[in-house]
């Protein structure tokens, strides 16, 4: 089997801004990173603005500097897009709602859910929890008031509410209007 011809890619590999976020992350100054690699500041700005490419001996010395190491600069990044309307419909539980994930399936991190409720939708009569350590309630568009054991919130459009999602709660849309929201999780609901 012949194997194809593969064509580089003309374009500069952009790695400056990957450069410039791991220093960062460390609270490092450009000042403490030329120090600490003997590489000046002047190259090291020039470095992470994508303005010099850096030899291969020198970005082993900052990869070194900033505890990376140098296949994480030329990583490409996963991503996930989720188009308006194509995401999948879940469920969990309720009346008058329809909800779609906005979230890979597989992200176990976050989860991002969108919810359009009905006029009079409501949640579970009994209040219920969530497998998440947070649970974060967004209004795009409409009121819907949410219930605790012991207190409730009315929310309107803008309005975000953040509790434990192991706090036992439901939600009720009591006008003539459709609601919608973003339900945000963290980590991922257990499925």
């Amino acid at each position: 089997m012949k194997a194809l011809p593969v064509e580089p890619n003309a374009g500069p590999v952009q790695i400056g801004s990957r450069i410039r976020a791991a220093r960062q992350a460390q609270r490092f100054t450009i000042e403490q990173v030329a120090e600490a690699s003997g590489l000046t500041k002047g190259f090291l700005s020039r470095v992470e603005r994508d303005l010099t490419s850096p030899s291969v001996a020198s970005l082993l010395v900052l990869c070194q500097v900033l505890s990376i190491s140098i296949g994480d600069l030329f990583t490409v990044p996963s991503t996930h897009l989720v188009r308006a309307g194509e995401a999948p419909k879940v469920s969990l539980g309720g009346v008058g709602i329809v909800e779609r994930l906005l979230t890979e399936r597989s992200e176990r991190r976050l989860q991002v859910l969108h919810a359009e409720i009905e006029p009079y939708g409501k949640g579970e009569d009994e209040l219920y929890t969530v497998d998440c350590e947070v649970d974060v309630l967004h209004i795009i568009e409409g009121e819907l008031t949410l219930r605790f054991s012991n207190d409730s919130y009315d929310l309107r459009s803008g309005d975000t509410l953040s509790f434990p999602g192991h706090e036992p709660h439901s939600w009720t849309n009591h006008s003539a209007k459709p609601v919608r929201v973003l339900w945000i999780l963290a980590p991922a609901a257990s499925r």
